[in-house]
């Protein structure tokens, strides 16, 4: 335990409050609320409840596992019961991930506030906490774990045991010979500075310092010039080698001694490639280092769908969770689907569906609040509208008035009508959706306009903007049409209907007459759109999509189309180049198949090889796909938008990922995966079970560049196991490529269990020795769980016999 943990729990008065243990009440759903004991323990880092202050205790939560405390009147839950309980006396403990959050109600209000500036200060001062003092806390809580006794001191066998709390099983007797070299009391057992070194006699990085010692001519240390030539030779960090060099033994170098002489020991070359320094992703990638100016078309767009939606799509909870969560991990597209509610106010749901509903208004404010605490970089709301006339004005009022400044209304300044905006647009929120009309402006509209004065309204229902779905083009119409001048679309006629002819009027009041005309009666199925929301549609309008001729020739840059994974699957397999240039000019958008009932997602990566920019994910489902991801849109500041390559950002490419001309010539990856650090149990209640680790290494991008190798596995060790492997992987285009490291633990009788893993792109893996940091299912971290691995890039080679 650091000693800033220990003061604190001994002299603040919220925290000793706290482990003296209170009676609160769980609640888990609008009938679901029990009362039960909590009580911070001794180390000042878990929570454990009972339903008795006497009753056997388990563990709730360890304060690593939680982001933030918030006050009752931000828990949706605890709003539904406000009659039954004070917000004041309510609060919610918001867990990392996807763990659903704890909402509690203590007794009064002022126990509330005691639990609520306890657990927030604990929750700061971990998140404070450097990679040593993090070291020390968990080594705390592993000897307090193995000292069953309490007495402060570790026996034999109290240690062997704690090696399989701490997931490795040792010969008995080269553990003794650790223990006795660790006792230098010789007391037969240690103390807690004993015990640390006990700790770093078994986790010694062998591996590391045999790479230290084949550049360390006397073995103790690195010259600088010994340092430079590790640096550009396996690192590759070519011509700023001797600079940086000089930088990480400043930062690294424990003695004082060492860094005036400009000397590495093997302790601060440890340090480094520990370090931040020393990890695969490139840290020049996580700030925003793109250029962020280019049109929306040019950028990969973090998206989710049916945000709302916190389980399955079938029966699951709708919830303004799910928007929070999505806007946590960096999304810049929602989607919000609104039908008639109850009292004139739209609710947010899965039509036609068993799952719950949440009002439009509660939906809004949540995005006022948290659109941009994570990235300021424009949001898209999607919306999906299938409410009537009167409930889409009321949708309009909220719009405008809960968003206020923040939602986007008007077309730029000095930004030509037929121009998209770049992600620079901050702090704003864009409407996508249909429109009752164009927004271009020219002469040829006003000319159209003046005839349709005198010939009366267009009353075609299969202009592009109805509901409708339009039929493809035959190959002799699509030859037609590229002849034909292009013309800006007339308005259909639910537009005419209501801002032409009874612009200001309900459908109630438009004549009988057109009520029962032929062309009415066509449209009669599909939602006639309220002026007031169609107004709020400025950049993104949705437009059916026919072919991509069609599109060419008749769409705008502001027009999106939206695809389910099948039809774009198919797009891809037999028109992947003209799918290129389309994305190239306007958006689309691909959302997951209406089979995936139970939320699954399908992979990103074949959407985003022909510049799809907003590929939708259930967000809420934890998996491959996710991580893929994650990992792409963990660069660039998180701010949920990834520019392109090139070859996807021009309109006249001649790029297809399913034939991939080389841009270059192809590459070889290689992957040398070495060692595993601190691998955690797969199941932590089975004291005594130690897992087999293997590693998966996955490699995703065009067809040609996907593939996955495996080492074998290590039996009974997570705490050190060597691997020693190498892998080659052919890149034909490496800028599209993902790279997914998966840790599991073998099983001889089922499917490997889940570890850890992580991915990144390609663009932003570091070459040379490098730790992969772990992440969880959920990708949060595993820290300190990290692998070991060596990778570069080789050209030039026999592909056939790597």
């Amino acid at each position: 335990m650091t000693s800033q943990i220990q003061d604190l729990l001994a002299t603040d008065q919220d925290l000793l409050l706290m482990q003296e243990g209170t009676m609160m009440r769980k609640v888990r759903t609008k009938s679901w609320k029990k009362l039960r004991y909590f009580r911070l323990q001794n180390d000042g880092m878990t929570v454990w409840h009972g339903s008795q202050p006497e009753s056997m205790p388990k563990p709730t939560f360890s304060i690593s596992d939680v982001e933030r405390i918030r006050k009752g009147q931000d828990s949706e839950l605890l709003r539904y019961l406000v009659e039954e309980f004070p917000l004041e006396q309510g609060f919610t403990v918001v867990f990392h991930g996807r763990r659903p959050n704890l909402d509690l109600v203590a007794n009064s209000v002022e126990e509330a506030q005691i639990w609520m500036r306890g657990l927030q200060l604990l929750v700061d001062l971990v998140a404070s906490m450097d990679h040593q003092e993090q070291l020390d806390q968990m080594l705390h809580e592993w000897f307090q774990q193995a000292d069953r006794n309490q007495d402060g001191r570790m026996s034999f066998s109290e240690a062997q045991r704690l090696l399989l709390l701490m997931n490795v099983e040792m010969d008995e007797e080269y553990a003794f010979s650790l223990f006795q070299e660790a006792d230098v009391t010789q007391s037969d057992d240690l103390g807690s500075k004993e015990f640390v070194q006990f700790y770093k006699a078994l986790t010694k990085r062998t591996e590391i310092e045999e790479i230290f010692e084949d550049f360390s001519s006397d073995k103790q240390k690195l010259t600088l010039l010994e340092f430079v030539d590790f640096l550009r030779k396996e690192q590759k960090e070519k011509d700023h080698a001797p600079d940086l060099a000089l930088e990480l033994i400043d930062r690294y170098e424990p003695s004082e001694n060492g860094r005036l002489l400009h000397v590495l020991s093997k302790d601060g070359f440890l340090k480094y490639l520990c370090s931040k320094d020393g990890n695969i992703f490139n840290s020049d990638c996580l700030p925003i280092y793109q250029d962020m100016t280019q049109p929306l078309s040019h950028y990969y767009i973090n998206s989710s769908h049916n945000t709302y939606l916190v389980g399955d799509q079938l029966c699951g909870q709708s919830s303004v969770e799910g928007y929070i969560r999505a806007l946590k991990r960096g999304c810049r597209c929602v989607e919000v689907d609104t039908w008639d509610g109850p009292d004139g106010e739209p609710v947010v749901y899965h039509g036609h569906t068993l799952t719950s509903r949440i009002l439009f208004k509660d939906v809004l404010a949540t995005l006022a609040q948290y659109a941009f605490q994570s990235s300021d970089y424009p949001l898209i709301l999607s919306l999906e509208n299938h409410c009537t006339w009167e409930q889409q004005r009321t949708m309009a009022h909220h719009l405008t008035e809960i968003l206020g400044e923040q939602l986007l209304r008007n077309t730029l300044e000095g930004l030509l009508i037929d121009s998209m905006p770049s992600p620079e647009l901050r702090g704003k929120i864009l409407v996508k959706g249909k429109k009752l009309r164009t927004i271009e402006v020219d002469k040829e509209e006003e000319e159209e306009e003046e005839l349709e004065k005198d010939e009366g309204p267009d009353l075609d229902p299969a202009s592009p903007e109805l509901e409708t779905q339009p039929q493809p083009e035959t190959q002799g119409q699509a030859a037609g049409n590229k002849k034909q001048k292009k013309k800006v679309m007339k308005c259909p006629m639910s537009c005419l209907l209501i801002c032409g002819h009874v612009m200001a009027q309900a459908p109630s009041s438009i004549p009988e007459s057109i009520l029962l005309s032929k062309q009415f009666l066509l449209l009669s199925s599909t939602t006639i759109m309220c002026p007031d929301l169609s107004a709020l549609v400025v950049y993104l309008r949705t437009v059916p999509f026919c072919s991509f001729t069609h599109s060419k020739e008749n769409y705008h840059i502001y027009d999106i189309s939206s695809f389910s994974e099948s039809k774009a699957k198919n797009l891809i397999k037999e028109a992947g180049n003209e799918f290129v240039q389309h994305n190239a000019r306007q958006l689309c958008r691909v959302y997951p198949s209406g089979l995936r009932t139970d939320s699954s997602n399908f992979n990103p990566q074949e959407h985003w090889n022909v510049g799809c920019q907003m590929v939708a994910m259930n967000m809420q489902t934890a998996g491959s796909a996710m991580d893929i991801c994650d990992g792409l849109f963990r660069q660039n500041g998180g701010s949920g938008y990834v520019l392109k390559p090139e070859f996807l950002r021009d309109p006249q490419s001649s790029f297809n990922p399913e034939r991939p001309i080389s841009l270059y010539k192809a590459q070889m990856l290689v992957v040398q995966v070495i060692s595993g650090q601190q691998l955690p149990k797969v199941d932590k209640t089975k004291e005594t079970t130690v897992v087999d680790p293997l590693v998966k290494v996955e490699l995703y991008g065009v067809p040609e560049d996907t593939m996955e190798q495996e080492t074998s596995h290590v039996e009974n060790n997570g705490i050190n196991p060597y691997w020693g492997e190498t892998f080659y992987f052919r890149l034909q285009v490496p800028e599209l490529a993902m790279l997914r490291f998966v840790v599991k633990d073998y099983s001889r009788k089922s499917r490997n269990n889940f570890i850890g893993q992580y991915t990144l792109p390609w663009t932003c893996m570091k070459q040379g020795y490098r730790h992969v940091s772990l992440l969880s299912r959920d990708g949060t971290s595993l820290h300190p769980a990290s692998i070991f691995v060596y990778t570069c890039m080789q050209e030039d080679l026999d592909m056939d016999e790597p």
